[in-house]
């Protein structure tokens, strides 16, 4: 199995999450971000340094919007330049740090609390690789070990059809810009969102927030 990779961390190295704001209890909500598109702009040629990254108005705002509303925030996204050996995944760090900095100086709430990719060229066949749920499906596990404070040395995620005890999903959310984040949404059985991607979840937060939260 072609596993995800976590952003700086082993992917099942232990995961501490920030305390939701105001003190809220969470409540198994969800809301799984594709990157380009959706909180920054993409670009055909890939987000290749900290300097391209541009954040989509008002994207803080809303991922703020939403960690306020109770959700826990998991980026999942296809980084193949990884895996085509355009660039390592230090520079991809990098550039995910550039991303976090930028949300949190605009919102102070606006933290991603997870952020998983797949490094997989399309022809691997990667479970991990949207269209396919992997990235949802190993988010899920390990946003609910760290909650449930389980000991991730013998965390095991679990894909497919060997993972059968799975959470309710229905007050959760998929935002994506392309055709392949809504078949991974619709694949794991989640609610999926469609945006523009020029305009990125902005384009969808009030039917996040009046229809799911």
């Amino acid at each position: 199995m072609l596993e995800p990779h976590r952003d700086g961390a082993a992917l099942t190295d232990k995961l501490l999450l920030e305390q939701l704001p105001s003190g809220i209890s969470w409540s198994g909500k969800i809301a799984y971000l594709d990157r380009d598109g959706v909180i920054n702009l993409g670009s055909e040629n890939y987000v290749n340094s900290p300097d391209e990254v541009v954040i989509l108005p008002d994207a803080a705002q809303c991922i703020g919007q939403l960690r306020r509303a109770g959700f826990r925030i998991v980026v999942v996204t296809n980084q193949s330049p990884v895996g085509r050996g355009h660039w390592d995944a230090n520079n991809l760090h990098q550039i995910h740090k550039k991303i976090r900095k930028m949300l949190l100086e605009k919102d102070s709430d606006a933290l991603l609390d997870l952020i998983l990719y797949s490094p997989y060229a399309p022809w691997d066949g990667a479970w991990s690789r949207k269209p396919n749920p992997g990235m949802l499906e190993a988010g899920r596990q390990l946003i609910e070990a760290a909650e449930r404070g389980l000991e991730f040395d013998n965390l095991t995620v679990k894909y497919d059809h060997e993972w059968t005890d799975r959470s309710d999903e229905s007050g959760s959310v998929m935002v994506g810009d392309r055709g392949v984040d809504m078949s991974a949404a619709s694949e794991f059985g989640v609610l999926g969102l469609r945006c523009d991607s020029n305009l990125g979840i902005s384009d969808v937060i009030g039917t996040i927030l009046g229809g799911v939260a």
